[in-house]
């Protein structure tokens, strides 16, 4: 236990819950960071990772960043998440989900989960058999849903305000976007971004995926080797966390840093390091923060599409003052969002 306590990424966490059944195979870890401001809600993100200390060390960052995220958007909610540990293409059984829906309902109420990367709204309905403490899950039922659509508008919108700021305009026509990851929440972004005028490159693991994901946003692939080098205006990274790192931050060539993935900076030091070298950065946690959004009013029995992308619609401003304080300050975006977020939960 005192590795948990001692672990680089501990951040006064409230709970970590490492949750393991025999009989189906569960091996997990929950994550609460703060419910300063209510339950802890985020993802469930199923991954084969190396090993658990990887497993732990992604747990902790996420669930922090989800009592970021959640603070200002101004929702009602702390921050929690949940990693499980398997192959979501070879791994997933329906009698795993539901023993990972009984790990959530040994919580009563404390942590809130939604869907993340490797889980699907059918995995949100197996894990409700279990537990009422789950949501991301079918409208049919009075819920919102799939959340990436969400997530893909609250990230456009930041783009859209990261270029006014950075570039001088309000449109985004023939403004050269590399995308970076074409899963539910790249894929759309892109097709969003198509549908403004902008030019955009999309890479992915899968080819198939990104060239689906090309076709829709009038865009042309780009392989996963030379997307974070790219010659573009904005990159918008929608994969991987760390990606921003002594190797990568130096050889970037990008005026704009404002994407969908959680945890990009490897280090906090590489916010200073970006700014460095002139490159605008949009807080992830910040930019991505519409699906949680969406999640929130599911949470609050009356789920209605319009509030929450009149919600949504709220992010830029939250960006914009980032920016300012920063500028005032001469600090980066990202330590102002996180003394923001710190000082709404308690800890500033």
């Amino acid at each position: 236990m005192s590795a948990v306590f001692d672990h680089v990424e501990f951040d006064h966490h409230e709970r970590i819950v490492f949750a393991h059944d025999h009989q189906t195979g569960l091996r997990a870890i929950i994550g609460i960071h703060s419910t300063f401001l209510g339950p802890a809600a985020g993802g469930v993100r199923m991954a084969n990772y190396t090993n658990m200390d990887d497993a732990l060390t992604d747990v902790l960052r996420l669930s922090r960043g989800m009592s970021y995220k959640n603070a200002l958007a101004g929702l009602p909610l702390g921050g929690g998440k949940a990693v499980l540990v398997g192959n979501p293409k070879t791994d997933k059984t329906p009698q795993l989900m539901r023993g990972l829906g009984r790990a959530i309902e040994g919580l009563s109420g404390r942590y809130l989960a939604a869907e993340d990367v490797g889980m699907t709204l059918a995995d949100m309905e197996q894990i409700a058999l279990e537990t009422n403490h789950v949501f991301g899950r079918d409208p049919k039922a009075g819920f919102g849903g799939e959340p990436s659509p969400m997530t893909a508008l609250g990230v456009l919108l930041s783009i859209k305000t990261c270029v006014r700021r950075f570039m001088g305009r309000d449109d985004l026509g023939g403004v050269r976007i590399a995308v970076q990851g074409a899963g539910a929440v790249g894929a759309d972004l892109a097709r969003q971004l198509g549908q403004e005028g902008a030019d955009v490159l999309i890479a992915d693991v899968d080819p198939a995926r990104a060239q689906a994901a090309a076709a829709a946003a009038g865009g042309q692939v780009i392989s996963v080797e030379d997307v974070l080098f790219a010659d573009v205006d904005v990159l918008a990274p929608c994969a991987l966390g760390a990606i921003l790192n002594d190797t990568t931050i130096p050889a970037l060539r990008t005026k704009i840093v404002c994407g969908a993935a959680n945890n990009q900076l490897a280090e906090p030091r590489h916010g200073l390091a970006l700014a460095e070298r002139g490159i605008l950065y949009g807080p992830d946690y910040v930019v991505n923060a519409g699906g949680i959004i969406n999640v929130a009013y599911e949470v609050s029995g009356n789920y209605d599409a319009a509030r929450v992308i009149e919600h949504i619609h709220r992010v830029p401003k939250t960006l914009e003052q980032i920016f300012e304080e920063a500028a005032e300050e001469g600090l980066t975006p990202d330590v102002v969002a996180d003394r923001m977020a710190q000082h709404l939960i308690g800890r500033s």
